[in-house]
């Protein structure tokens, strides 16, 4: 019984230096809610860890809008925040007091997503960084930056003209503007979502949007979410135990070997598919 009691205290106390708490901030929009507000969190208690989840949310919103809200003090956001598995909305908040209600470890900018590719569009990502990393209560915050995915091959929006309506131009340009850009301000660890689902569409085929930009609810958002798993908490997500009930396990397993791939991608800076 001593011996029990001995192996149950040790296990216990390897777990708890083993797992992590880890707070999170993406600064976003629509496409920051497809990868961080449904399954990140259940997939992180799978392994053993927790996060605090936060994204600043403002549909379509752009680095320079986020600057000016921020510099303007606009109470303009919606404040979705994932604790304990529950999701809560808040509303009418600014950028600021977003920033300092948590001592996030990690801030992810973004940019909008027909953006994303344009470098012209970067232009006050500098002075926004450094504004919100004023106002960031953790000394010891880290930057990031989500890189978001290409549209669909027969999305036929206004907006994807700027990529001549081609998937993997877009995807291209979105990974030379990152490549170009990110150094500049001092962002050097990218979330490489644009690789997951473009791995994936290889896979699977282009099956991964809902509506030809935003993520599917089952499988684009779960692979979405496989990345940010595995980036947050540098454990390998191919293998983990949860598995939505809309998925198969099929499609739950390409998803987390596909995000395992693109992160080990990111890290080895491949980008460029074929």
């Amino acid at each position: 019984m001593k011996r029990f009691l001995v192996f149950l205290l040790a296990a216990t106390l390897s777990f708890s230096v083993n797992a992590k708490l880890i707070k999170v901030l993406a600064i976003g929009n629509s496409f920051s809610e497809d990868a961080v507000e449904q399954y990140l969190f259940e997939l992180a208690r799978a392994q053993g860890d927790s996060l605090i989840i936060g994204n600043a949310f403002i549909p379509g919103c752009s680095i320079d809008r986020h600057d000016a809200n921020l510099a303007g003090d606009s109470a303009r956001y919606e404040y979705r925040k994932v604790v304990g598995g529950i999701r809560y909305v808040r509303r009418r908040w600014t950028l600021k007091d977003i920033i300092c209600n948590e001592q996030w470890d990690i801030i992810s900018l973004q940019q909008a997503s027909q953006l994303s590719g344009i470098p012209s569009s970067f232009i006050h990502l500098g002075k926004f960084k450094r504004q919100v990393e004023s106002y960031a209560t953790n000394l010891h915050v880290q930057f990031v930056w989500h890189m978001t995915w290409a549209y669909a091959k027969d999305f036929t929006s206004s907006r994807f003209k700027a990529y001549d309506y081609n998937q993997y131009s877009m995807y291209s340009r979105i990974v030379s503007t990152m490549l170009n850009v990110l150094p500049g301000v001092g962002i050097k660890r990218i979330i490489p979502t644009g690789i997951t689902i473009q791995l994936m569409r290889y896979r699977l085929g282009d099956v991964l949007n809902r509506d030809g930009f935003h993520l599917s609810l089952t499988v684009g958002r779960y692979a979405a979410a496989c990345t940010w798993c595995e980036f947050l908490t540098g454990k390998i997500v191919d293998g983990n135990k949860y598995r939505p009930e809309t998925l198969t396990e099929e499609e739950a397993q390409a998803c987390q070997q596909e995000a395992h791939e693109a992160v080990y991608m990111q890290q080895h800076g491949r980008y460029f598919l074929l």
